[in-house]
Formats: structure tokens, C-alpha cells, sequence
């Protein structure tokens, strides 16, 4: 059930857990939150944000349900950053996208799937539907231009729309006129790229259980690194072709290998963290649309991707690459707009979070 004033809460349980503090080893949440005496809103969605909901705070929580307190924060915490994503959206008419985030990604994957079928049908004509082979064969299918064109537009609109959202987000919960040096940066990339603290202190998540493990981070790791791969791979053959090498690339081929491996751990990532969410405990864990959504549209990248790959000599090929590059541009077209933006607010938070614990702590006061 939805809080009324998910703010409100957040404040009710950081005043209880700032007197008992027993779970300041957990994460970064507590020692940051332990620098205040008060929260106003900009910091709670601020500590909303640094939380990576491993679970551990209500696992160990004596306060948590059945507790008269009630002290849940990975759940409330969980909405005020869904609140703060929504209002921090980017066109703000747009933000009620990220409320039905998971019906709404999978719908823009599925518009993009038909109208570049459509598309391909009327520029292509029959010759969608033969065998193609050699380079340049994908440009047989949707030409050049128009796949430049399109994917350049949504590349440009995701990045501007997740920059802007960033801005504001850094704007409101960052400390007023402060610039965060280049160290909090280098800090804030390096707890990111290693989720130094999706371990809930040191032995894992408590997640999908109260039992700590490894796997949440594991599969997590697996999913980041194939994302970036499969990147990795457009950016290879986006060089390729403006070298005059036109897809689709051979086995052997930079984009081919990269795209491969990446796609292998999008396949085996998203599985992973189904599966873990369908066992997770719902109490601090919601199972939210948006999370399966994302993960979904990951998984269809990738399978979709292999099956050109080892179609693409035969006359599906036409077919499967029409509903591939629909995926991908619904992907790309609902990235700010779904689970992706925890990854911006996350690294604000933890830039917010480097800058505080570097700087002196506070004189103690004359006896």
C-alpha cells in the first residue's frame, strides 16, 4: 500500500534510527545520516537516494514490523526515490510515465517493434523477406540514413532528458552553491562501478531472504558489465561504418565478440535478478512493475540480438532485425523514464556522500 506522505515517514523513522543507530555499519545511508539532527525533505530524498536496498537495516532492525514502530526503510525509502524520480522527470508532463513505467516500456518497445516493421515493409518492400548476405545487408532491410537518423534522435533526446533530470536532482539535493570536486566524483564512479554497497555491510544482501548473500550483487555486476559491453559494441560498429565496414561484421569482428559477450550477460543478469525478485521477501523488497519491465526489455535486447546474429544468412533475417532495433529503440526511448534513472540519482547521491565524509569532522565544543 502506498504511503500517504512518503516523506513524512522517511522523517518519523531517520529520528528513530538516529537515536538507536545499531545499523551504521551497513551502508553509507546511516553514517550520512548520523551527520544530521534534523531532516528536512531535500536531505531525505537525498538519503532516499544513497540507499541501495540490500535489506539489511530491516533485517536487523529490533523496530521493524511487528514492532509498534514499524520501522521499514528499505520500503519507504523505496517510494520517496520513485516519488523523487517522478518529480525530478524530465519533460515534467512526461512524469507520470515513470508511475506506470512497466506497462509503459514494454508498450513503447512493442510501438517501436510494429512501426519499424512498417517501416521496413514500405522502404524494403519484398526484399525484407529474401535471404541477405554480405556487407551492407542490414541496409537492405531499413537503409542507413533512416537507422541513423532514428536511433540518433532517441540517443539525443534519452541523454538530454536523463542530463536534465540529473541537474535537478543535484540541484535540490545537493548542498546549495557547492561544486563537488573531481576526487567525490572519482569516489562516487568507483563505489558505482564495484556496488561497494549492495553488500549489506560486508556479508551480503539479506535478499531474496533474510539469509545474506551475494548473488543480488553478482547478477547486478553481470547485467552493468553486459549493458556496457553490448554499448561497447554499437559504439565498435558505429566507428566501423564510418570507416566504410557496413554491418553486418564478421564473426570474429570487435562489434560481433563485444556484443556477444555483453548480450550473454544481459541474458544470464536479467534471469538471475527475475528470479531472485520473484523469491524475494515483499515486506521490505516491493515488487514493482518498473524493476520487471527494465529487466524484460534487457532480456528481449539480447535474445533478439542472437537471433539475428544466427538468422541473419537466412530469410528471417529481415524479420528478426525489424523487431530487434524495435526493442532496442524502446529501450532506449523509455530509459529516462524507467528503472535506468535509479543509476543517475544513485551517483548524485554518492557524490553528495563523498564530499560530506571527506570533509573534517566538527570540533567538539570547549568544556
Amino acid at each position: 500500500m502506498a504511503l500517504a506522505d512518503p516523506v513524512q515517514e522517511a522523517a518519523r523513522l531517520m529520528r528513530i534510527c538516529n537515536a538507536c543507530r545499531y545499523c551504521e555499519g551497513h551502508c553509507a545511508v546511516f553514517p550520512a545520516m548520523e551527520l544530521r539532527v534534523a531532516f528536512p525533505e531535500r536531505d531525505l530524498r537525498y538519503l532516499a537516494n544513497l540507499c541501495h536496498g540490500c535489506g539489511a537495516c530491516f533485517h536487523h532492525c529490533q523496530y521493524a514490523p511487528p514492532h509498534e514502530f514499524g520501522v521499514n526503510v528499505p520500503r519507504v525509502f523505496d517510494e520517496l526515490r520513485r516519488d523523487t524520480w517522478a518529480r525530478h522527470a524530465w519533460p515534467r508532463f512526461l512524469a507520470p510515465l515513470l508511475a506506470r513505467s512497466g506497462g509503459a516500456s514494454l508498450a513503447a518497445a512493442g510501438v517501436s517493434a510494429v512501426a519499424l516493421a512498417a517501416a521496413g515493409a514500405l522502404l524494403a518492400g519484398p526484399s525484407a523477406l529474401r535471404p541477405h548476405a554480405g556487407a551492407g545487408a542490414f541496409y537492405e532491410v531499413v537503409p542507413h540514413d533512416v537507422l541513423v537518423a532514428v536511433f540518433g534522435a532517441a540517443f539525443l533526446w534519452a541523454g538530454l532528458a536523463m542530463a536534465m533530470a540529473y541537474r535537478s536532482f543535484r540541484r535540490e539535493a545537493g548542498d546549495p552553491g557547492e561544486a563537488v570536486p573531481a576526487a567525490a566524483h572519482r569516489r562516487a564512479a568507483a563505489d558505482s562501478a564495484t556496488l561497494r554497497y549492495l553488500d549489506g555491510g560486508g556479508g551480503g544482501c539479506t535478499y531474496p531472504g533474510e539469509r545474506p548473500s551475494a548473488a543480488r550483487r553478482r547478477w547486478h555486476h553481470v547485467v552493468f558489465y553486459g549493458f556496457l559491453l553490448c554499448f561497447a559494441a554499437t559504439c565498435t560498429a558505429a566507428v566501423l561504418d564510418a570507416l566504410g565496414h557496413r554491418a553486418p561484421h564478421p564473426w570474429w569482428s570487435a562489434p560481433v565478440l563485444l556484443g556477444s559477450t555483453g548480450g550473454a550477460g544481459l541474458v544470464a543478469g536479467s534471469i538471475g535478478l527475475l528470479v531472485l525478485r520473484a523469491r524475494s521477501d515483499a515486506a521490505p523488497f516491493p515488487r514493482a512493475g518498473m524493476d520487471a519491465a527494465f529487466l524484460a526489455l534487457l532480456l528481449l535486447t539480447a535474445v533478439t540480438g542472437f537471433l539475428v546474429l544466427f538468422f541473419r544468412a537466412t530469410a528471417a533475417m529481415g524479420v528478426l532485425l525489424l523487431v530487434h532495433l524495435g526493442v532496442v529503440l524502446g529501450l532506449f526511448v523509455t530509459l529516462p523514464y524507467g528503472k535506468f534513472v535509479h543509476a543517475l540519482y544513485r551517483y548524485a547521491a554518492l557524490a553528495r556522500w563523498a564530499v560530506e565524509r571527506a570533509r573534517p569532522p566538527p570540533a567538539a565544543p570547549p568544556e
